[in-house]
């Protein structure tokens, strides 16, 4: 096994297992499969995403968790780990609280001095956007089966952004992808997660 695998799997233990198959599912299938981030494909297909389980019950063990990845994900080398999905399925099921998470994981960043080099992004299998109902079908953008935050590096999203002539095409398409798709269509890619899993 390679460094780079010791690193992307380093934790797990075999509870672990359904919520990341699940994330998976839902990586290959909604993620890559309907090109809903087109930067996604590269670090899917050669293995640099870390899949990463929090068993925390508390936001206080998801910080300290959450920290925790931030700093594996700075010392990391690109190459060998482009980005981190922290899956915190006992924690934050509530939507409203894991967006008021949002800003604390933001101080995070700040405080180990790492704004400017990562930051975080929100999945969440209730995600609604401001202004839009519960079953809009726009909201699938950000719905993953598990709370996730979704740390990425500064440097991975400025060079995708530079190569996009106009990155805000990428959510006028995704929006497009999920009506024509519709919320039946979204639900039978078997990208949530299952009564056994959650």
């Amino acid at each position: 096994m390679s460094d780079a695998s010791s690193f992307i799997t380093a934790g797990l233990t075999p509870e672990d297992a359904p919520y990341v198959e699940a994330t998976q599912r839902w990586v290959e299938r909604a993620v890559v499969g309907l090109n809903l981030c087109p930067f996604a494909r590269a670090p899917f297909i050669q293995g640099r995403i870390r899949y990463a389980v929090s068993h925390a019950r508390d936001t206080d063990a998801l910080l300290d968790d959450l920290c925790g990845e931030l700093q594996s994900l700075a010392a990391a080398d690109a190459a060998d780990c482009e980005t981190t999905l922290l899956i915190h399925p006992h924690v934050l099921g509530d939507f409203l609280d894991y967006n008021d998470f949002l800003d604390v994981a933001d101080a995070a960043v700040e405080t180990l001095k790492l704004d400017g080099v990562l930051q975080v992004a929100s999945f969440h299998p209730h995600y609604q956007f401001a202004d839009t109902p519960p079953d809009d079908v726009e909201n699938a953008t950000n719905r993953s089966p598990f709370p996730t935050l979704h740390l990425l590096r500064e440097a991975s999203v400025e060079r995708a952004a530079e190569a996009m002539s106009d990155p805000d095409e990428i959510y006028r398409r995704n929006i497009d992808t999920l009506r024509k798709l519709g919320l039946d269509g979204w639900r039978a890619l078997g990208t949530e997660a299952s009564s056994q899993e959650s």
